[in-house]
């Protein structure tokens, strides 16, 4: 019982800071907070990624290029061109490494107001750090586990962050429902979407950029978006009520580009 509440506490909380503080907050901006509790979720963030941490800043630049050039040779992940999740992933984990480490030059307007806690997340992301949270997990499983198959469910904790994020930019461009034409791939998942806490109404985003809540339909509840409207009520948060519009470039970088960011519009 200890392994099943430790497998699904550590996919919904993990998922959970990807999508309120990386995703949400720091590449849409839907919403401000205090220097003060940026770096409280950003620490956060850390602990319930664990070992697939990603630094909010860098997941913001690939995330605004994915909006910007959705399913062209730009987009950071795209399943239009990549034989398989691994690859995408893959080629998306190169690009990260690429922002991260600043091996390619970034224009600021893909910067705009990103959070930067630069020796923390050097910590955070570090591959000692890395390895001390995957020892974590297989000293909980020796400890804990019951049964042999519980091990299966080992790997997923390692790479908890990037296993979300191919289900979405994988599936949700492949499988799913359409509720909105948009100049892309991208599907709802599920019509209730109790797995990824909403991400999974992908097609509802990829139209509404900056729309906090990612249900549409009746039906479609966005539990992340009940968590901004109680952190939003105890004004730890405030949610944006002025839209904010990112334009792709139209000139070549000068350096090494970043090759994959198409709008990402605020509308709060």
């Amino acid at each position: 019982m200890e392994i099943l509440i430790f497998f699904v506490a550590h996919w919904y909380l993990s998922l959970w800071t990807q999508t309120f503080f990386d995703h949400r907050y720091a590449a849409h901006q839907m919403f401000t907070m205090s220097k003060g509790w940026e770096r409280f979720f950003q620490v956060i963030s850390w602990v319930f990624q664990g070992s697939s941490y990603v630094s909010a800043y860098a997941y913001a630049i690939l995330h605004r290029y994915h909006h910007a050039y959705a399913d062209t040779e730009k987009d950071p992940h795209s399943p239009k061109y990549d034989s398989n999740p691994f690859k995408m992933m893959w080629r998306t984990k190169e690009l990260y490494s690429d922002i991260f480490y600043g091996r390619v030059e970034v224009e600021d307007k893909w910067k705009q107001d990103l959070p930067e806690w630069v020796s923390f997340e050097k910590f955070a992301d570090s591959w000692p750090i890395r390895i001390l949270w995957g020892l974590f997990y297989i000293w909980f499983y020796v400890e804990f586990a019951e049964f042999w198959w519980m091990y299966l469910l080992l790997p997923i904790h390692f790479i908890m962050g990037p296993f979300h994020g191919a289900i979405i930019n994988w599936m949700a461009h492949k499988y799913g429902y359409v509720n909105f034409k948009v100049g892309d791939t991208s599907k709802n998942i599920i019509p209730v979407d109790i797995f990824m806490l909403g991400e999974g109404y992908h097609n509802n985003h990829h139209k509404f950029g900056g729309r906090p809540n990612f249900g549409v339909k009746w039906h479609e509840i966005d539990p992340v978006y009940i968590t901004i409207k109680v952190l939003s009520a105890f004004n730890i948060i405030k949610l944006k009520s002025q839209p904010v519009k990112i334009e792709p470039d139209a000139q070549p970088a000068k350096t090494k580009p970043l090759t994959r960011p198409v709008e990402v519009e605020q509308e709060a």
